[in-house]
């Protein structure tokens, strides 16, 4: 039986943190739709078109570590706003979403243009300050030299362009269930995520 969790959020809200313990605590297939556009993304640095790398995109391709560098969430944020680039990509998202067993997806537009049906909708969130926080302890302990005040510029810098973009800007989906994470630790986040998937289980059974 399908059944489709969409979790969407700005970066380093921890979105991805808590789809990959729910896919986990549930026995769902996990996608971080991010990792396609970080794909494209890479290949556009490397000088391929933004379309034919979307359209040519393969699942080794998102097993890349060099996917997690500074430069290429640029790169992801930037190919993400071009509308070709972006439809390109639904088809895949969607055939995973309703595989069979149940699937979360987390990203920017989930819950509102790739699965506007899904079952459940979360959207994950934290202040800025927080979210830079987070992803500069995590450049710092992969020896990326950077500094708060750069990071805190990317994150805010990404934020504008993923809200403000015409294709599928990034904002909650009318019913989706908000989990600000700045104060809240993983396991606290998890299990606000958890209940609310829990909830609705419980009233389709």
């Amino acid at each position: 039986m399908a059944f489709t969790i969409a979790v969407d959020g700005p970066a380093a809200s921890g979105k991805g943190t808590i789809s990959k313990a729910l896919a986990r605590e549930l026995g769902f297939a996990h996608l971080d739709t991010g990792l396609l556009y970080r794909a494209v993304g890479r290949k556009v640095l490397d000088g391929v078109d933004p379309l034919e790398a979307a359209q040519a995109l393969l699942a080794e391709d998102l097993e890349n570590d060099a996917l997690r560098t500074p430069e290429v969430a640029q790169a992801a944020s930037k190919v993400a706003v071009l509308g070709d680039v972006r439809a390109a990509l639904v088809d895949f998202q969607r055939a995973f979403a309703r595989r069979a067993g149940g699937a979360v997806l987390d990203g920017r537009d989930i819950g509102t243009v790739i699965c506007p049906e899904a079952e459940v909708k979360l959207f994950v969130t934290a202040s800025a300050e927080v979210r830079a926080e987070r992803r500069f302890r995590e450049l710092s302990e992969k020896g990326i030299e950077t500094s708060f005040d750069e990071v805190l510029a990317d994150v805010r810098a990404r934020d504008e362009r993923d809200m403000g973009r015409a294709e599928a800007p990034l904002k909650p989906a009318e019913d989706a269930v908000h989990i600000d994470t700045s104060r809240l630790d993983v396991d606290a986040a998890f299990q606000a995520a958890l209940a609310a998937v829990r909830e609705k289980q419980e009233a389709q059974s």
